[in-house]
């Protein structure tokens, strides 16, 4: 945790040394930085790699972490945060509906606000991904964000209709690097470092 020590040093010839009395020290606490997680989930992968970033990004005390869901998701909310984390599922090639909804509704009224903001994009994919990953990309270069990690791909290898619509259950070695990346965000901006 950093802070900022301030000290009111006035003149007084006859109580100290060299004439300065101390009069005065204050600790200044940095203003908590605001991470955003926007997530959407069909079966539970998205969800659960929101959940670990958000676990990650809570061990960082000065920064405080909202998760919401894409539908839930106001452009107020956006403006509101200094950073972002978006996870998705990959449907049908794509990032998901309800993803691309939110993006819809909060794409112009956020613009040439949120420039230089830090952000990650997290993607749990049946077979690629990549195709999800390029349009959160696309946005994200409209807005002017600074992406912050390499895009975080999760595959399930869910292949068949059955295996697609089953509720997934991510292992803890694909739930690391989620982690990993909302430590690194919230960290990066209760450091100041972007």
């Amino acid at each position: 945790m950093a802070f900022c020590a301030v000290a009111l040093i006035v003149l007084d010839c006859g109580s100290v040394p060299n004439g300065l009395n101390l009069i005065h020290l204050d600790l200044i606490q940095p203003a908590m930085k605001k991470l955003l997680i926007v997530y959407h989930s069909m079966t539970s992968g998205s969800l659960q790699m929101a959940r670990a970033a958000a676990e990650g990004a809570a061990q960082e005390p000065q920064t405080k972490t909202r998760m919401l869901h894409a539908s839930d998701t106001k452009f107020e909310d956006v403006l509101e945060a200094d950073g972002y984390i978006f996870v998705t599922p990959e449907t049908l090639g794509s990032m998901s509906g309800l993803m691309k909804d939110f993006f819809d509704r909060t794409y112009y009224p956020v613009m040439n606000h949120v420039q230089g903001r830090p952000y990650a994009a997290m993607v749990c994919a049946g077979s690629d991904g990549s195709n999800a990953v390029r349009q959160i990309q696309r946005i994200t270069t409209g807005w002017r964000l600074k992406a912050i990690a390499e895009p975080l791909i999760v595959c399930t290898h869910a292949q068949t209709p059955e295996a697609i619509l089953k509720t997934k259950c991510l292992t803890e070695e694909d739930l690391q690097p989620c982690r990993e990346v909302g430590q690194a965000i919230a960290l990066g901006l209760a450091m100041g470092l972007f």
